[in-house]
């Protein structure tokens, strides 16, 4: 144990040894302790997040303003000179209408003086005239009558009796005898350069049987069995219209009816080369007329013979059925088709 009066003297520090630095080195320097700077708050880091930068404008938008800007520029410019052009041109009306009211006022100046002195000169002129003719020792002219023209009486015009042929009877023995005579010429003689409506193919004794049938036994009315083909009906058809024309002329006018276009081609080019007709020959007011409707014949028929001619029908034998109005005309040739024969219609 230590004595009471003994005090414990404090120790001297320790003295950190020394080390002596090593030949050919540095001495090393104590790294200084880095500085820790506190953590921003969270508040004032939301602040920032929330405040919005101010961007420059996008390239697009700064393009469309550089473009707004030349075109109002552009515009500008152009209402400028539009108003310098009006402007301009409202000087010129103004001018051009002070010429027109000033040149109007000197040429109406101008007329009303020439008027004035005209006036001057006719009513001098007519004075004069008046002076020259009091002088004058005028006698009113002695009436001479008129002579008297005897008018001729109007000339009779005759009305056309219609035509009624009955060949078979007796009262035609001189239209027969003709007939005769016609037929007799087309089969020994004929003319196949002849003038138009008379018959210029050949014609034989099958083609005359039937012809004299029609006219002396049937009087001019009636059917007759079709030979075959349409051509052949052509030729009998086209010798009764040239007999026909050699006794009643252009009183005669000739009705064909068929039932289709391409029924009636075919006879007009059969009458064509039978008897020498030409396109002008067939129409409804001259020469041979052509019909699909026996309706539209016969009132051509009855307007016919209100005016005194002679119609003659032909009926095609491809017609069904006759209608009876048409058999109430003095001349009528039908083809009945023959059952014998097989149809060489193919339309």
């Amino acid at each position: 144990m230590l004595p009471d009066d003994f005090s414990v003297l404090p120790s001297e520090p320790e003295t950190p040894p020394v080390l002596l630095p090593e030949l050919g080195r540095e001495p090393e320097t104590p790294a200084e302790p880095a500085l820790e700077l506190p953590a921003p708050e969270s508040s004032l880091t939301e602040e920032t997040v929330a405040t919005p930068v101010e961007d420059s404008p996008p390239p697009a938008e700064a393009s469309l303003q550089r473009l707004t800007a030349i075109a109002l520029a552009d515009l500008e410019a152009r209402q400028a000179a539009l108003l310098a052009s009006i402007e301009k041109l409202e000087r010129r009306r103004d001018r051009i209408q002070q010429e027109i009211r000033s040149s109007f006022a000197g040429k109406s100046q101008e007329i009303a003086v020439r008027v004035q002195s005209f006036k001057d000169y006719l009513v001098g002129s007519l004075q004069d005239l008046a002076a020259s003719a009091e002088q004058l020792d005028l006698v009113p002219p002695q009436p001479i009558a008129a002579p008297e023209i005897i008018a001729p009486p109007p000339a009779s015009v005759e009305a056309k009796a219609p035509l009624r042929p009955g060949f078979a009877d007796p009262e035609f023995a001189p239209e027969a005898e003709l007939i005769e005579q016609e037929l007799n010429r087309y089969r020994q003689s004929p003319d196949y350069y002849g003038q138009p409506w008379v018959l210029r193919r050949t014609f034989e004794a099958v083609h005359e049987e039937p012809v004299r049938e029609w006219f002396f036994t049937m009087g001019g009315r009636g059917a007759l069995r079709s030979f075959g083909s349409r051509q052949q009906n052509v030729l009998i058809a086209s010798a009764v219209i040239s007999v026909l024309n050699h006794l009643y002329g252009e009183r005669l006018v000739p009705l064909i009816l068929a039932s289709t276009p391409e029924r009636l081609g075919e006879w007009r080019r059969g009458l064509q080369d039978c008897l020498g007709l030409s396109r002008e020959d067939f129409g409804p007011n001259q020469g041979i007329t052509l019909f699909e409707f026996a309706d539209a014949l016969v009132q051509k028929a009855e307007r016919i013979e209100e005016r005194g001619d002679l119609p003659l029908i032909v009926i095609d034998d491809g017609e069904d059925s006759v209608s009876l109005s048409l058999l109430q005309f003095p001349l009528w040739l039908a083809f009945a088709p023959d059952p014998r024969q097989p149809s060489y219609d193919l339309f």
